[in-house]
């Protein structure tokens, strides 16, 4: 019996938590690489769009070439998964955002960018993630940093996570549409890496 290959995800590597991110992959059974370049995004199997400042990580990837063909590698399919920043690059549609930014897209969604508010506004908290293992006894614990919020879900869109209490309590912080996958939280530097098996397994079912 033969058994499958582990997939190639790479990280975009220009800001934010790459080496994290990479690390959580290996450990969710794939091979991951950084991505910089066009000809280095064609070699992947799917793509981990990091946390960061959404409005520098959109200008690095004008400055690397990048931002058109990983635009269309989304739109054509390609399995992606975005956190904090990432999510916000993976939205549609966006309030909050600065003068003139733009996204990739691929998630049918309206995000807020810094919904939580600021840096010193930042917090955890312990989410039940649909999708995600054992959850519901073993809640997910989320680092939120300048977070998004999703503010709407188009009908295609399935909600993972809401926040559970506070005064954000019913907001919107994990989606999923087809095999693209968001957050609005830092799965990578909190040591729990199901929500990377999770993605390794949309890579892999995808085949």
């Amino acid at each position: 019996m033969t058994s499958t290959p582990a997939p190639t995800i790479g990280v975009l590597a220009l800001q934010g938590d790459v080496r994290e991110h990479a690390s959580a992959l290996e450990s969710a059974g794939a091979r991951a690489v950084p991505v910089r370049r066009a000809a280095e995004l064609a070699t992947v199997d799917g793509i981990v769009l990091p946390g960061g400042e959404s409005t520098t990580i959109e200008k690095l990837l004008r400055v690397f070439e990048l931002f058109e063909p990983l635009q269309a590698a989304v739109r054509d399919g390609l399995p992606a998964f975005g956190s904090c920043a990432g999510m916000i690059l993976l939205a549609d549609r966006l309030e909050g955002g600065a003068h003139g930014q733009r996204t990739l897209g691929g998630l049918d969604v309206t995000v807020r960018r810094n919904a939580f508010g600021r840096q010193v506004d930042s917090f955890e908290t312990d989410l039940v993630v649909d999708g995600v293992p054992d959850s519901a006894q073993d809640p997910v614990h989320a680092v939120f940093i300048r977070a998004p919020w999703v503010e709407q879900a188009g009908p295609d869109v399935r909600v993972l996570a809401t926040v559970g209490t506070g005064p954000a309590a019913g907001r919107i912080v994990a989606v999923r549409q087809r095999d693209v996958l968001a957050t609005s939280f830092h799965p990578e530097i909190s040591g729990d890496h199901r929500l990377h098996h999770l993605f390794v397994q949309i890579v892999t079912d995808r085949g």
